[in-house]
Formats: structure tokens, sequence, C-alpha cells
């Protein structure tokens, strides 16, 4: 457990976040804030008002739709508000554009290049994420299989190369120096949120007593699609490798769905089962996270500012 203090919550709101570069993305109902601190050490902030297409389509709103459909506005929304963030960082931290973006940025205007490069960058996340969390581990268990048949053990060890991809690809990250800050960010996103639900005042003295480790976290969300993945894979008894491969690509939807519905039921409620569904995506928060320090918090406390709806209670989860 973390040492720090673990304030009981007044409440449980809805606004989430997500570090960045130097920085954090809080969101709340009806807006999203980016802060960033330079390399002066001030602040710059970007405000949006938030646009969800739930409010255009209702039916996208529904149970077991909801959750992919967040899903695809969250990466979207995340990988706008990571390229802002690494924009903000003195011009000889940026890195030079690769040559496809170049090539993009010369053949289309601006405005249509930053679309299509958004687009990219989504879908090559989601590929990545996919290939490495869904497929490959199908793939080693088939070639497992053929030197040792496992019959209808074959799922298990399924789930078995995925979790240990998971946790290898969590620990691998981790080492990334430039990652290693965007986790202390992360711990100053999730402290001063606890600060906000416990009622305090948003300081930096009461936020740094917080814990870091927040049983909302997308980390959290992440290992229940891993651990639904395992539930819904082992039931496939097709034997071949394409076919199971394709099978779990047409069953992802569901996954992400339900696991999107099971974060948000143990985030409403307090009780054995809850802390038990959510003890697990806790415990990967220490590879996710790290103690941030005063600066973090400052910039994580903004964040929140921003977004805090101004009719109390309207951010109750």
């Amino acid at each position: 457990m973390d040492n720090r203090e673990n304030t009981s919550c007044s409440f449980r709101t809805s606004i989430g976040g997500q570090a960045l570069m130097e920085g954090i993305l809080m969101r709340g109902v009806d807006r999203q804030a980016i802060v960033c601190r330079k390399a002066d050490g001030s602040l710059v902030t970007k405000v949006e008002e938030l646009e969800l297409i739930k409010d255009k389509h209702p039916w996208l709103g529904l149970p077991l739709i909801r959750g992919v459909v967040n899903f695809l506005d969250s990466m979207v929304r995340g990988v706008k508000a990571l390229t802002w963030s690494a924009e903000q960082l003195p011009e000889e931290e940026q890195g030079e554009p690769d040559k496809l973006d170049l090539w993009i940025q010369k053949h289309f205007s601006n405005e249509a290049a930053e679309k299509i490069i958004l687009t990219l960058a989504v879908v090559l996340g989601i590929a990545l994420a996919v290939g490495l969390f869904a497929l490959l581990p199908t793939l080693l268990a088939g070639l497992l299989n053929k030197l040792v048949p496992m019959g209808g053990w074959r799922g298990l060890w399924e789930g078995v190369f995925r979790l240990v991809i998971f946790l290898a690809y969590l620990a691998l990250v981790r080492k990334v120096p430039d990652i290693a800050r965007v986790w202390m960010y992360h711990g100053a996103e999730h402290k001063s949120i606890f600060c906000y639900e416990a009622g305090l005042p948003l300081t930096v003295e009461n936020a740094r007593r917080q814990s870091r480790f927040h049983p909302r976290c997308g980390t959290s969300f992440l290992f229940i699609v891993v651990f639904i993945s395992i539930l819904v894979f082992s039931l496939i008894r097709t034997e071949g490798t394409l076919a199971r491969m394709g099978l779990h690509l047409l069953l992802l939807p569901v996954i992400v769905s339900i696991s999107y519905e099971v974060i948000k039921w143990a985030g409403r409620h307090d009780n054995a089962l809850t802390r038990i569904v959510s003890a697990p995506g806790k415990a990967l928060q220490h590879l996710t996270t790290a103690e941030p320090d005063d600066s973090m918090l400052e910039v994580a406390i903004e964040a929140l500012k921003l977004v805090i709806p101004e009719e109390k209670g309207k951010d109750i989860w």
C-alpha cells in the first residue's frame, strides 16, 4: 500500500485525467482542460468545451454500447492532447518529424494533414495494442499447441501469455526516462482528484498527503479488459490459430464494452466485492504512477480547477 494518507471520499467524481508530456489533461462533464509547464516554469493552458457524440445520438450512450464509443473518443482526445503537450516543449526536445509526417504535411493542407496524422496515430496505437495483447498471445499459444497439444487448456495458456506480455510491457515502458516523468504526472493527477473527492481545499499540501493509487484509473480499466478477455476467449473452442485470431478481433468490442460497465459499477460502489475488483488495477499502478513533486501537483490542481462544474454535484460518478 501507499504510505500516504488515503482520505475517505465524501463523493466520487466523474472527472478523470491523463498524464501528458510535462502536463495533465483533465476532463469534466462539459469541458476539458490541458495544463502544461513550460521550460521557463510558467503554465500554459488550453480549455475546450466537450461536444459528445452521445448528445447527438443518444443510443450511443446506452450500456454495452457506450464503452467502445467512450474508449475511442478518449483515445482521439488523448492523442490530440499528447501532441499539443509535446508542442509546448523546447524545440530541441521535440524531435524532428518523421518522413511520413513530412510527406503528409507537404501534400495536404494544414487542417487535413493534422486530421490524417491524428487518425494514423490512433489507428497505429489501437493496432499495436491489439497485436500485442490479443493476437500475439494467440499466436504463441498456437505454436506451443503444436509442440504440446493443450486441448481445452489452450485458452488458459493464451491468457497466461496475455497477462505476461501486458506486465512486461508496463515494466519496460516504465524504464524510458520521458515516460518516468509522465508517470509522476499520473500520480499527481490521482492525488489531486482524491483531494477533491475528500472535500479538502485544493492545495499542494493537501494533495501531497493523498494516495496515488486510484480505483477508477485507466490502468485498472486495462487490467479488467485483459481479465475479461481471458474469460471470454477461454470459451472459444475453435482449434485453428487464424480462426481464433479472427474471433478474438470480432469479440474485442464486446470485451471493451463489458469492461467499461464493470469499472463504472466498481467506481460507483464501495464494498468488499468492488474492492476486490479494483485491487489488481491499483496494484498495477505501482508501475504506471510515481510520486510527483510539488510543481507537478500544482499543474494537476490547476487543470482540475478548470473543469470543476459550477453546479455542485453535476460531476457525481
